[in-house]
């Protein structure tokens, strides 16, 4: 089983995609390799590969808290399941993780929600999905101080707040807020749920 992201950027004209791209290509390019496992089409949408189902949450928050570092937003589906045709581009390949992930990205719009998954497994989706739309009641509301922590702390687990104060230029105190105001505790709990449960499902 893998996971497809499927994403693409909530009111992209707001901002020059100078400012973004660069920065979403260099996260991408963390988690594997163009235009075989990620690739940015349509000047704003972006799909990406993750070998390990485990993961796909956790990299999705850290592409939110990314963009949430600029002030955008971004609409993501995340689909799992089999890939049966693997193209040179991602955007060609093929398997159920793809047509869920493709099918459950169309639907986001229409639901104005911004981030979703589809498993096959109905009662777990509907479990995380209706996890996910009550933290996004506060993960939407981001602001750059609280995205900027969220995406520090995930991209560096091991560092105490301290540590994370020292890259971030402020005091012990200040990341305390900030962790508070970014509700990340509960996110990481969510996250921890989701990554324990997608292992006891199987497509």
């Amino acid at each position: 089983m893998i996971g497809i992201i499927t994403g693409d950027i909530v009111n992209s004209r707001k901002l020059s995609s100078k400012i973004w791209i660069d920065g979403l290509k260099n996260l991408l390019n963390t988690f594997g390799e163009n235009p075989v496992e990620w690739d940015i089409y349509r000047g704003d949408e972006f799909q990406l590969e993750v070998k390990n189902p485990e993961e796909a949450l956790i990299i999705a928050l850290q592409i939110k808290s990314y963009f949430k570092t600029l002030k955008l937003d971004v609409r993501m589906s995340i689909g799992f399941g089999d890939i049966t045709y693997k193209a040179k581009k991602i955007s060609e390949s093929n398997g159920t993780a793809f047509i869920r992930s493709g099918e459950l990205f169309e639907t986001l719009k229409k639901q104005k929600n911004n981030l979703a998954i589809n498993s096959g497994n109905e009662v777990f989706d509907t479990e995380i999905n209706l996890m996910l739309r009550l933290s996004l009641t506060f993960m939407n509301n981001w602001l750059v101080q609280s995205a900027d922590f969220v995406l520090t702390a995930i991209e560096n687990p091991s560092l105490s707040q301290e540590e994370i104060g020292v890259k971030l230029g402020i005091n012990q105190a200040a990341v305390s807020r900030r962790r508070k105001r970014a509700q990340f505790d509960l996110v990481m709990e969510m996250e921890n749920y989701f990554r324990n449960k997608i292992k006891t499902i199987s497509t």
